[in-house]
């Protein structure tokens, strides 16, 4: 194990200096290096060249643990431990990721916000008659993506929905025109948003106004 860590950081440290450090002799260490390699340090070899593949592909963000369940995914066959013990001997530590999230909420200060009708009344005495919509966000090993949804607060039940990877008027758009298609309400349906700028778009409020009203 010493002389596996003193040769794993031969490009970063003298090896007198480690030999001194770690308690091992520099004879020792040449004597080790011309034995043969054996099958558990084959092993090992192969096993850390798949671990640091994962460690690159979680860009140093996973553990021990993760990079254990990813290998195991695979179909790799390899201890919890020995993984942790490589990944402890070269020094490969997950790191924590800052993540930023979206700001769903982006008001624009030109738009007039329509009056708040729902009052907080979040039941309905039959299916059509409130409808509620938002957009969220889920992350992905690609980046974000973003699900604007529209529920009836009659059934609790989505009535529309729809996924992309932008926020733009189009993404709320397409959740209404799902709604639409499937419940056909009549006029005097309410619906409630916030008042990000997808649906205080003019595009939108036509929308509304065209099938609502």
């Amino acid at each position: 194990m010493i002389y596996t860590f003193v040769a794993a950081h031969t490009g970063e440290f003298r090896i007198e200096r480690m030999g001194r450090v770690l308690g091992v002799g520099r004879s020792g260490y040449y004597s080790w290096r011309s034995r043969p390699t054996s099958q558990r340090a084959e092993g090992d070899e192969a096993l850390l060249v798949k671990i640091q593949q994962e460690y690159r592909i979680s860009r140093g963000t996973y553990g021990s643990p993760r990079i254990y369940a990813a290998l195991r995914h695979q179909g790799v066959k390899c201890g919890r431990k020995r993984v942790a013990r490589l990944m402890r001997l070269h020094q490969l530590t997950g790191r924590k990721r800052h993540k930023r999230h979206p700001l769903i909420t982006q008001r624009d200060v030109n738009a007039v916000p329509a009056p708040n009708l729902l009052k907080r009344e979040f039941s309905a005495p039959a299916p059509n008659q409130k409808w509620v919509s938002d957009i969220t966000y889920i992350e992905t090993a690609e980046g974000w993506l973003y699900l604007a949804s529209i529920l009836d607060l009659f059934s609790r039940k989505v009535v529309g929905w729809a996924m992309a990877d932008h926020m733009e008027t189009s993404l709320v758009e397409d959740a209404l025109k799902m709604a639409l298609l499937q419940r056909q309400p009549e006029a005097g349906l309410l619906h409630h948003s916030d008042q990000g700028r997808p649906y205080t778009s003019a595009a939108y409020q036509d929308r509304l106004a065209n099938a609502l009203c």
